[in-house]
Parts: structure tokens; C-alpha cells; sequence
């Protein structure tokens, strides 16, 4: 019986093994994450059989450029490689390998051997002859050519001048710049790097209802009133101004002060309860003022420093445009009635969930982009995003993906207090920074274990934190107990282990510390259902101490870098 050969590869003079590149998320899967003015270390394990020299080198490129850029690889020991990718601009980039055979090197190094032992190397400087006539062929400067010809035609002579020329710097470096890669091994596929402004990394953020902001107790503010106080918050150090929702609040199930079921007639809901027959999300609450006053708040932010954050719930009051104009976009119960959102045993009226499982989820998909799009326009570049563990992970990658393809500015900023696989998902699907743990990590050895994790684990290439002390759904124990020290304490490790951190004021500063019942993390008369007057100057030396301990730690962060990085935290 005639034995049948199994197929040959298509290629078998590739000597040169690749494996274990870094950083390397799921091993391709997602993209690693950096910012512009960084420089990646790429590496790689590079090694091949027997004694030759390997030599390699990274390519990389951004997305839409015609040529790839290279760098060499240095070795790190123990067949470990490295080299250093660039990044000067925002956007999609990807970087790869290569890595062959260095016949010139190991011809140079087993040179030196032979001469060292006083053998003799006539034939040898013939080789070495022949591999820089072969290397002709690759320059480009005539030149360059004419150098090389010089030199092999030394070392055909041979004898002392044919060793010296063998070993001339010169000949060495113009040998390395023009390599045979004749037979090198390429890394298979590329490893995409999404690259961020720094405003992705580095930004001390504040949050504030615009409701709040009247001069005066007992009148609803509007984005005129919260432009007033914009010098103020940019006088604090801060980078970015984060408001709730700015949309028409529903009045269907309102929910009234401290969370009560019924509204009063005044009682003016949760901004979060998104809708009503104002409109929806690309509509504001009236109460606020009109879409040209918001564009008069985003131009006058900008001119002191501060960008406007925007809230991103995808979620809708009862009365919200979109449930009779799309009620396929929400789940239907047996008795005909539209599901509202439930925590068991809470519930949630007020609110509609959508349904990412509808047979119209390609509509629903764009409908949801268009919001975002629809903010963009009116100049919006940061959206925090609320709750995005409870939508369809899919719908995020597909979303932040094509906004960010055409914005690449774009930062979202996930809420989401979920379980760690959760969290770590969502930020591997785009999302720019992620809320964290850090606001029940309060003893040594937790903060230490978890900052570890954050900033030199695998983490690192994907997930930015976003440290926030408080929320205005989270008043920690420690908080409650209300001593300036640990507000102050609280405030300075956020601000120096993240180089992301944010608070709620003023409650923060003003160190409201009422919860709303034994036991709770709500506040006592919450702002997410009321509207807070305060006077936004400090009213007592406990919150006078604590507003200038803000201006000095913002003030620090921006004059010294090591506290807008991440990566080189370390604890001793």
C-alpha cells in the first residue's frame, strides 16, 4: 500500500518561534488602552532551535495610515523582547511582530570567536563577503551600495584588513538597518491599542444637580443659575462638571421626597425617571431652561477650564415619547401593562427598563446611538453612564465603537457597581473609565490589595478607575460619621491613588452625613428627589477646612504628572 505523505505547510524556513505578546487583552479580543503622549512596551517571547541569533522588530501603525512604522526589538533576557510604540495621536492603532534569523550577526559573533582563538578565518570572511554582497540588494541609497561593496570586496582579501573590516561599527550598523527577512515569522494578527486624550486618564470631576443651583431657597434652578457658579467649581481645581439628568422628568408614578411613592403637586421627581410629554432624552427639563441655554453652559464651562459631563440612562418614564411611539422597545407583562423596574422587593414606578431582547433591537440600537449623537452635536464629549451592567453588552461594544470611530474625544464613564467579571467586561468593550470599590475600601491592607490589582494587574491595559468618595446614591458608614478628618482622608486618597477621582457636592464639602434611615447609604432627603438650596459658600470651619483641602489637592495633581498617572503607583 503506498503510504500518502500528510500535506506540507506552505512554508517551512520560518526558524523563529513568537509566543506570550504583551499587553495582550483576552488575546485579542479587546483592545489594550492608552493614552496620547504614551509610549507602549511591546513584547514578546522570541527564540528559535539551535544557537543562531534572533533578531526582530514591532510594527506598528494607526488605523487608516498607508505604512506601517517599525522599531527593534532589545532583548530582555531569558529569550524576552521589547520595543517601545509610540503614540502621537488619538484613535485606533495596532502594533505586531516580526522576528527572523540574524545571519550577519551570528556570523559576527562566531567571528569574534575564531579570532579570539587565534584560528583561521579566511573561508569565514568569505561568507561574511557574500552576506553583504547579498545585502546590496536591499538599500536603497547607491551610496550605502557602493559602501558595501567596498567592504565585501576587503573581506574576499582577507587577512588582518579583511578582520578589521568585519568588525567596523559601521559595516555592523548598515548590516542591522538592511536585514535579510527573508524567512521571518510574523506574529499572525495585529493587537489593536485604542489611544484616549488624557482627559480619559487624568480629571478631577464634580457632580451637581442643576435644579440646586437657585439663588434662593424654594425656586428651581436652571442652567443660567449653575453657569453662574461655574468660576467657582473651576476655582476648585476641578476638570470636569457632571450633571444628572437633564431631561423632562416624568409625572406618571413620581415619586416624591426621600423616595415616597406619591408626589406631591410640587414635588418635582427623579431626574432619572427620564420623559414626559416635554419630551425625551433630546429634550431638557423645562425648569432647566431651553437647549440654547444649555449650549450658552457648555460654551461658558469651556472658558474656565471645565468640560460638561452628561448623564446616560437608557431608561424611561412611563409618559417618555418613546413608549407609545415604540412600545416594542419594552417589556410587555400578561395583563398588557409595560414591566417598571424592580430591585426585589423595591420597585421602581417610575421607571421603564428597555428591553434589549425586542425583535426590533436593530432599530432600538440605533434609536439609542442617535441620543448620543444628538449631545455630541450640541458639544458634549463626556457621557457618565448609568447603570450600563443592566443593558446588553453588545450594544455597548457596537455603540462606543462607532461613536468613538467618528469622535475619537469621546469618553464614557461606566456606573456600574456590579460584580468584578461585570465590571471588568464593560471596560473591555469600551467603556473609557469605570466606577470602583474604592468607596468601601477602607482599611490598609484593602486599599493596598485593590490599588495592586487596579494598576499593575491585567487590569491596567484595559480598566481606568474613577475614584468617587460619594455619590448621591452612596453615603458610606465611614461618611456618616461626619469628622472633617475623614472627609479630608476619604478626598486626598481618592485624589492621589487615582488619577481619575470624583465627588458629589456639595454635599461632600458642606459634609452632609445624615443617612436616611439605620442602616442605609441613602441620604436623608436626597437630592435625587428634591431640590437642595445651599448656600454654596462654606457655612462652617469644618466645611471651609475641607473646601480648601480641594483646592490644594486639585492644585497638586495639576503640577505634579506622577499624580496623573496610574501605573506607577506602588506602596512600601
Amino acid at each position: 500500500m503506498a503510504r500518502t505523505d500528510p500535506q506540507l505547510p506552505a512554508s517551512g524556513r520560518q526558524r523563529v518561534v513568537l509566543e506570550h505578546p504583551a499587553p495582550d487583552v483576552d488575546a485579542g479580543r479587546f483592545p489594550v488602552k492608552r493614552i496620547v503622549g504614551d509610549v507602549l512596551r511591546a513584547e514578546i517571547d522570541a527564540f528559535a532551535d539551535g544557537h543562531d541569533v534572533v533578531a526582530g522588530l514591532v510594527r506598528y501603525q494607526r488605523v487608516g495610515e498607508d505604512r506601517w512604522h517599525e522599531a527593534t526589538l532589545a532583548a530582555l533576557g531569558n529569550d524576552r523582547w521589547f520595543g517601545d510604540v509610540p503614540f502621537t495621536q488619538a484613535g485606533r492603532h495596532h502594533f505586531t511582530f516580526a522576528a527572523w534569523i540574524d545571519r550577519w550577526a551570528t556570523w559576527r559573533r562566531d567571528l569574534d570567536k575564531r579570532v579570539a582563538a587565534a584560528q583561521n578565518v579566511t573561508v569565514d570572511l568569505h561568507i561574511g563577503a557574500q552576506l553583504v554582497r547579498d545585502a546590496i540588494e536591499r538599500v536603497t541609497d547607491p551610496d550605502d551600495g557602493e559602501l558595501l561593496a567596498t567592504r565585501a570586496a576587503v573581506l574576499d582579501f582577507g587577512g588582518e584588513e579583511g578582520v578589521a573590516a568585519a568588525l567596523d561599527p559601521e559595516l555592523d550598523a548598515l548590516m542591522h538597518a538592511h536585514p535579510d527577512r527573508a524567512h521571518e515569522t510574523a506574529w499572525p494578527r495585529p493587537i489593536e491599542v485604542v489611544v484616549d486624550r488624557e482627559r480619559a486618564r487624568f480629571g478631577a470631576w464634580y457632580e451637581r444637580f442643576p435644579r440646586s443651583t437657585a439663588a434662593e431657597p424654594g425656586v428651581h434652578g436652571t442652567f443660567d443659575t449653575l453657569r453662574a457658579e461655574l468660576p467657582l467649581i473651576a476655582e476648585l481645581g476641578f476638570d470636569v462638571l457632571y450633571l444628572p439628568p437633564i431631561h423632562p422628568i416624568g409625572a406618571h408614578h413620581r415619586k416624591g421626597p426621600n423616595n415616597v411613592e406619591t408626589a406631591g403637586p410640587h414635588d418635582p421627581g427623579s431626574p432619572w425617571a427620564i420623559g414626559s410629554v416635554d419630551g425625551g432624552h433630546t429634550s431638557v427639563h423645562p425648569e432647566l431652561g431651553t437647549l440654547e441655554d444649555f449650549d450658552r453652559l457648555v460654551v461658558a464651562a469651556g472658558e474656565v477650564g471645565l468640560e460638561i459631563a452628561l448623564d446616560l440612562a437608557y431608561q424611561c418614564a412611563p409618559d417618555h415619547p418613546w413608549v407609545s411611539e415604540h412600545p416594542s422597545w419594552f417589556r410587555h407583562r400578561p395583563d398588557g401593562s409595560i414591566q417598571y423596574a424592580e430591585n426585589p422587593p423595591k420597585k421602581y414606578q417610575d421607571i421603564y427598563p428597555i428591553d434589549f431582547e425586542t425583535d426590533d433591537w436593530r432599530e432600538l440600537w440605533v434609536g439609542l446611538r442617535g441620543v448620543v449623537d444628538f449631545w455630541i452635536a450640541r458639544g458634549v464629549r463626556i457621557f457618565r453612564v448609568d447603570n450600563p451592567h443592566t443593558k446588553a453588552f453588545g450594544f455597548w461594544e457596537w455603540m462606543i465603537g462607532a461613536v468613538t470611530a467618528e469622535c475619537p474625544d469621546v469618553i464614557f464613564l461606566a456606573e456600574a457597581f456590579t460584580r468584578p467579571k461585570v465590571m471588568a467586561r464593560l471596560a473591555k468593550l469600551g467603556f473609557t473609565q469605570s466606577y470602583t470599590y474604592f468607596t468601601w475600601r477602607q482599611e490598609k491592607w484593602e486599599l493596598e490589595q485593590y490599588l495592586t490589582e487596579l494598576t499593575q494587574g491585567e487590569a491596567a491595559d484595559y480598566l481606568r478607575p474613577n475614584f468617587w468618595p460619594n455619590t448621591p446614591d452612596i453615603l458610606t458608614e465611614q461618611l456618616q460619621a461626619g469628622s472633617r478628618g475623614t472627609y479630608v482622608q476619604r478626598l486626598v486618597l481618592a485624589a492621589t491613588l487615582a488619577a481619575s477621582y470624583g465627588i458629589y457636592g456639595p454635599a461632600f464639602e458642606l459634609l452632609e452625613s445624615a443617612p436616611a434611615k439605620p442602616g442605609s447609604e441613602e441620604y436623608l432627603d436626597s437630592e435625587k428627589y428634591e431640590v437642595r438650596w445651599r448656600d454654596p459658600r462654606p457655612v462652617n470651619s469644618a466645611a471651609a477646612q475641607v473646601t480648601e483641602t480641594i483646592r490644594l489637592v486639585n492644585a497638586a495633581r495639576r503640577a505634579h504628572p506622577a499624580l496623573q498617572e496610574n501605573t506607577n503607583l506602588r506602596f512600601h
